[in-house]
């Protein structure tokens, strides 16, 4: 007998699912309360999958024998407690993906690092010939892919709300970037909650596989012994360079200078000079992915050529131009603290720092360092922008308000000198002013290019 899936929001994943179900002998229905973007429309009828906008039918949904939900779907909307509370099975579209996946997978999630980390993984598995997919959080959905693609192995970028709704998903080599505090407002305001969420990552892993997480972060650390994996345990770091005991793990990546050590099964020395990312948290990165690729036992001299022709994400510390001496950089995927106090931490320049926008709840305390070293002025970009007065009015010289990307550039060109660098690292949510990240990024690209 045919089973009912329904798929709870149309999004990249819900479409992807929706096609995963249909080659697999489901009958699909999808529901939107929002508006649907017209190429998931034209998908979804391609493939013959009946879909509703704006609204949500309760009682084609509750007779769904599984649902699929979007990771923006909390579990305390109304219509999915009420399919809880009758028994429905509830998963993510990763999960769902996973259930007709045979290929290896590496995983990569944390709060900061993991679409660079998951790039750069890509990125040295794709050089060195091998048959692999990109997906999860970042491009296309991994369940579409499971249902008209063929790969011998998967690189999945995945948040927690992600892994918030797994129940088998099991990855080979999984990784975790770090964590720090964000989305508390979807865990009940409690960190811990958020800390469990992301080790959901390790929690189906075997004696066969591989965590490789950072031995520097106090958060990863602290989280592991509320989950312990049976999986091996591999850190990197940039502060340990020997193993010492008690640990836990095996330490498989440290520097040395700019040299990183790499030692899993074979080693590997790598010269951080060479490569195309710069900066602390891109060598954590670097590390985290190359410990991967070393693992699968790609070639030592491919791992290295791949890390000199890498190119970044848009929107993440991405350079977009020198006009009359000063550097441009949009880094608007910055939409936490975290993330800004790592874009500021890599700059050797002085700084025209744009930032703000919706505050998720932000603590700029751990800034005001890096701001005062090497922040010259600062230019806000948001409706309000008290907090990042109070923050920083005595840490630099000139704090500016500004309501639009072409603004906040015009004005930031106009401060400027020779060998300064123009930063756009928000450290908040985009939504007052723009539609998201990427649109507060593309603004912020044209309106540098039309200086």
């Amino acid at each position: 007998m045919t089973k009912n899936l329904v798929i709870l929001g149309a999004g990249e994943s819900g479409a992807g699912a929706a096609v995963l179900g249909k080659t697999q002998g489901w009958q699909v229905f999808v529901s939107d309360k929002g508006k649907i973007a017209p190429k998931y429309k034209a998908e979804l009828d391609q493939w013959g999958v009946t879909w509703e906008e704006e609204t949500h039918t309760e009682s084609t949904i509750l007779a769904a024998d599984l649902i699929v939900k979007s990771p923006g779907i909390t579990d305390t909307a109304p219509i999915i407690k009420k399919a809880a509370e009758q028994g429905i099975e509830i998963i993510s579209e990763i999960e769902f993906g996973y259930r007709y996946c045979t290929a290896t997978i590496i995983g990569i999630t944390g709060t900061n690092g993991k679409t660079t980390t998951t790039l750069l993984t890509y990125h040295l598995l794709k050089s060195a010939g091998l048959n692999v997919g990109l997906g999860g959080n970042i491009g296309d959905s991994f369940a579409r892919s499971v249902a008209v693609k063929n790969y011998d192995i998967y690189v999945l970028e995945i948040s927690s709300f992600q892994l918030d709704g797994i129940k088998d998903f099991r990855c080979h080599i999984a990784i975790l970037t770090n964590i720090t505090p964000d989305h508390l407002d979807r865990y009940d305001y409690k960190l811990e909650n958020y800390q469990k969420s992301k080790m959901r990552i390790a929690m189906n892993q075997t004696e066969e596989d591989y965590f490789i997480h950072s031995a520097d972060d106090e958060l990863t650390l602290s989280a592991i012994p509320m989950m312990p994996p049976k999986s091996k345990r591999l850190g990197f770091s940039l502060f340990q360079t020997e193993q010492t005991s008690n640990t836990g793990f095996q330490l498989a990546a440290w520097t040395l200078g700019q040299i990183i050590h790499i030692n899993t099964q074979t080693t590997l020395e790598l010269d951080m000079k060479t490569f195309t990312v710069r900066g602390q948290h891109n060598a954590y990165n670097s590390m985290a992915a190359a410990v991967a690729a070393n693992l699968l036992e790609v070639r030592k001299d491919s791992i290295r050529e791949s890390f000199t022709n890498f190119q970044n994400v848009e929107h993440r510390l991405e350079f977009v131009a020198r006009i009359t001496g000063v550097e441009y950089i949009n880094d608007s995927k910055a939409t936490n603290v975290n993330s800004a106090w790592y874009a500021l931490e890599s700059m050797e320049k002085p700084v025209i720092w744009i930032c703000g926008g919706v505050d998720k709840g932000n603590d700029y305390s751990s800034l005001k360092a890096l701001v005062k070293d090497k922040v010259k002025m600062i230019v806000c970009l948001g409706v309000d922008n008290r907090k990042i007065h109070q923050a920083f009015q005595s840490d630099v010289d000139l704090i500016i308000n500004t309501q639009s990307a072409k603004e906040a550039v015009h004005v930031a060109s106009k401060m400027a000198m020779t060998d300064d660098v123009v930063l756009l690292s928000p450290a908040c949510a985009s939504f007052d002013l723009f539609d998201n990240y990427e649109d507060r990024g593309r603004q912020f690209k044209e309106a540098v290019r039309n200086l």
